[in-house]
This record gives structure tokens, C-alpha cells and sequence, in this order.
């Protein structure tokens, strides 16, 4: 029953409810770029961020990607793998605010931005809600103020997977400022983009709203970036005010449960995504992860995921490792037609789930063109066909284009279909003859 209430709350919500607000504008499409979690956990260096955005100015730039973002824990000299450990001697300033560690990132974040920067890219880092405990325990000032970092701190207010932070309770004098001077000084980095952790589930509405209002401040169009999820469906509204993109999951790893749990979530969510505000399905793992661990998803899930990720128009992040681009992921990640759907369609919906087997539609701007996508989402058994008829897409006659072979099919006057195993999809542009 819950879950039928969230889903109804979410269809009263749709993209034309969001006025398109200025930093909209900032993200008119789903960002597109690589993110160091997947492949290094807490310990990126300089080096390996440096070494990602070269392959990405020379190998995927010109297809659209263009996001160079540094993960959780940079500030931690002794960041260890994928795990947290308690009580870590962050590196930060008098202001209390967070440093990159001198070991890891020796430049500095403005010098690490100027690279990127030249390369044509865009940088982004991870935040995590709140003020550190460490600058609570010290006492630090809050630049522009008479306040500390202890009278701004809500004790109370803890993420329940990093120990470095409590929350900052907006109520209190001097707790916007520390905001503003957070985001300040990413803005004098250079930094175009951030993800800010611990904010989505349960969802803190002030400090997002206090981030949102720290970022205008600086003048610097930042895309902000809410995580982890699953964001409640209820809040759906005002994450799309606020934020350009927001977690509707937990980690999403290279597991094809987790692949299939992202389908419903992409229905709910479907009808709010809009231009400069995008619910995010999470990460790709695709190619090299887990410090050189092969994803575990096949060749028909990889296909799988980048159709859904590109008809429910998600921002597609790499987690691989680019310095180790195989052939096969390099195919899959640079196809302009499968990129255009997620670039450039919207209204974005699905069509029907019968019995596992799934149909999404999708409009395309300026042309009576639809995108369709055809899914076997069933765990085992023989191939089946899934079809819809041209009527469901209001046309008699129609060109059919494979997206993922580049191929044009024979004209049809029936249906839409494939053979698919399970696992498996299809993409389709139907032009109306």
C-alpha cells in the first residue's frame, strides 16, 4: 500500500510542475563524465585523476563526456580502499574547512582544475553534509563570523556509514556562513561540480537548501549533485528546485538484481525528469572496477543498462578505470545514436511491463519520431519476442532503426519487435512513413 501511495504521489508530480530556474540551465542535458569511486574507493591520487582526464580529452570528449570528478576522502591522508575508518586526521583549514590531502593531491585542487580546465573538461569532487567533527572538537572559526565550528554543529545529526561530520543545524547563527565559505573556496578551485553525500535519504531539506543558496552566492555555475538515495519520491518536487540531479538509489554496483530493482525506480521517477534536473540511476560499472576487477556484469547487461540509463535520460557517470579502455566498452560508451536518446529526447516513460518483459517510449524534440526500447527483464529461460503494435505509438506505417547496430530495418506496418533472452534489449528511432 505504501508503495502505491509513493508511486501516486510521484505521477502527481511531473517536469511541467518545476519552473526552470537559472542554474537549470547549467545541466540542460544529463551530465556526462567519470567518477573515481567505482575504480579506486577513498584513495584517488592526483596522478590517477590527471591520467583519467587525459584519456577522456583524447578518447570520449568529443562524443559528449566531459566531467572529471574526484570521490569521497580526499581529504584524508590515509584514506584506505572502499572502507571509512573511524576517527581519520582529516587535512583542513583554519576556517574548518576540508583540504585535499598534500600526499594524494600534492598541486592542490586549483592546479589539478587548471589541467582539467585545459584539457577542455570539467571538474567535479564529492562533499559530505555537514562540518567536521574534527574542526567541532577545535573549535574552529567560521570565516566571516564570531561563531565556531561548535556552535553551528548539530551533534545529534550523524551519517550512519562516515563518522567524519555532523550536520549543521541552519537554525543557528553563523551556519550559512559556513556553508558559504565551503563552497567559496570550491569556487576558487575551479570546481564545476559537485556531490554532496549523506543529503538524499533521509532527505535534510534545510542544508540542501543552504547548499543551494551557497552555490548562487558564488557566482560559479556549480551543478550540484544530491546523494546517496533512494530519495523519497514525496520530495521529488523539491530536489528538482534545488539540486540538478538526485540519487534514486543506494550504490549501485555491477549485480543484475540491483540492474532490474533500477527499472520500477526509473518508472516512478520518469515523470519529473526535465531539462537541468534529472533523477540519477547512479554509475556505470562498466570495464575495469574495484582497482582492476572486471565487471561482472555480461556483454547483454551492459547493452541493458546503457538503454535504460539512456531512454529515462539518468547522467551517465563511468566508474571503470579509462586508462584501461577495452574495445567493447569503448563501443558501447561513444555510440552517438544511443547517446542522443539520452542527450536529446525527453517525455521519457514506460510503456508496459508484461511479465518481465518491458517497453519504454520516448519523444524526440522537433519530430514525430519516437525512441523505443524493448527489454527482457526476466531472470532465466528461452528468448522471447517483445513487441508493441504501431497503434500504441498512434502511427500505421513506419522506418525502423536499430540504435545499436546503426542499421535501418525493413518498413513495417504492424509492430515493433525483438527476439530478446533474457537480460537482453533493444533500442529503436520509429519514423512515421
Amino acid at each position: 500500500m505504501l508503495l502505491s501511495i509513493l508511486s501516486l504521489a510521484t505521477v502527481a508530480i511531473s517536469a511541467r510542475d518545476i519552473p526552470h530556474l537559472a542554474y537549470h540551465a547549467w545541466a540542460e542535458t544529463p551530465p556526462m563524465g567519470w567518477n573515481s569511486w567505482d575504480c579506486f574507493g577513498t584513495t584517488v591520487t592526483e596522478a590517477q585523476t590527471k591520467a583519467h582526464a587525459d584519456v577522456m580529452a583524447a578518447k570520449l570528449k568529443a562524443f559528449g563526456w566531459s566531467y572529471v570528478v574526484v570521490d569521497i576522502q580526499w581529504f584524508e591522508p590515509k584514506a584506505q580502499g572502499f572502507n571509512y575508518r573511524p576517527n581519520a586526521e582529516l587535512v583542513m583549514d583554519k576556517w574548518g574547512r576540508l583540504l585535499p590531502a598534500p600526499n594524494r593531491f600534492p598541486a592542490g585542487f586549483k592546479t589539478l582544475g587548471d589541467y582539467i580546465h585545459g584539457k577542455g573538461l570539467k571538474f567535479g569532487i564529492h562533499m559530505l553534509r555537514g562540518i567536521p567533527r574534527q574542526a567541532v572538537r577545535e573549535e574552529t572559526p567560521i570565516k566571516g563570523t564570531n561563531y565556531t565550528a561548535a556552535d553551528i554543529a548539530d551533534t545529534n545529526s550523524t551519517c550512519p556509514w562516515n563518522g567524519d561530520m555532523y550536520g549543521v543545524d541552519m537554525s543557528k547563527p553563523g551556519a550559512q556562513a559556513y556553508y558559504d565559505s565551503v563552497f567559496e573556496q570550491a569556487a576558487e578551485w575551479g570546481i564545476d561540480f559537485v556531490k554532496v553525500d549523506d543529503l538524499s535519504r533521509p532527505y535534510y531539506r534545510a542544508e540542501i537548501e543552504a547548499i543551494r543558496r551557497a552555490i548562487d552566492k558564488t557566482g560559479r555555475k556549480i551543478v550540484f549533485s544530491t546523494s546517496p538515495g533512494e530519495t523519497p519520491v514525496v520530495e521529488g518536487e523539491d530536489a528538482a528546485r534545488h539540486a540538478n540531479m538526485w540519487r534514486i538509489s543506494d550504490d549501485f554496483w555491477d549485480d543484475w538484481k540491483a540492474l532490474k530493482e533500477q527499472f520500477e525506480r526509473c518508472r516512478k521517477w520518469s515523470p519529473i525528469t526535465g531539462a537541468g534536473h534529472f533523477p540519477d540511476a547512479d554509475m556505470l560499472p562498466l570495464g575495469y572496477i574495484r582497482f582492476g576487477e572486471k565487471t561482472r556484469f555480461t556483454p547483454d547487461e551492459q547493452q541493458t543498462m546503457m538503454t535504460l540509463w539512456a531512454i529515462f535520460r539518468s547522467p551517465l557517470m563511468l566508474g571503470c578505470d579509462l586508462t584501461k579502455l577495452d574495445d567493447a566498452t569503448l563501443k558501447l560508451i561513444t555510440n552517438r545514436e544511443i547517446l542522443s536518446v539520452n542527450q536529446n529526447s525527453y517525455a521519457g516513460y514506460q510503456l508496459f511491463n508484461r511479465g518481465d518483459l518491458v517497453a519504454w517510449v520516448a519523444s524526440i524534440p522537433r519530430s514525430k519520431d519516437r525512441y523505443v526500447a524493448l527489454f527482457n527483464t526476466n531472470d532465466s529461460g528461452a528468448a522471447q519476442k517483445v513487441s508493441l503494435s504501431l497503434s500504441e505509438l498512434s502511427m500505421k506505417r513506419a522506418g525502423i532503426r536499430d540504435l545499436w547496430t546503426n542499421l535501418d530495418l525493413p518498413v513495417t506496418d504492424s509492430e515493433i519487435s525483438a527476439s530478446l533472452k533474457p537480460h537482453q534489449s533493444a533500442l529503436f528511432r520509429v519514423t512515421p512513413k
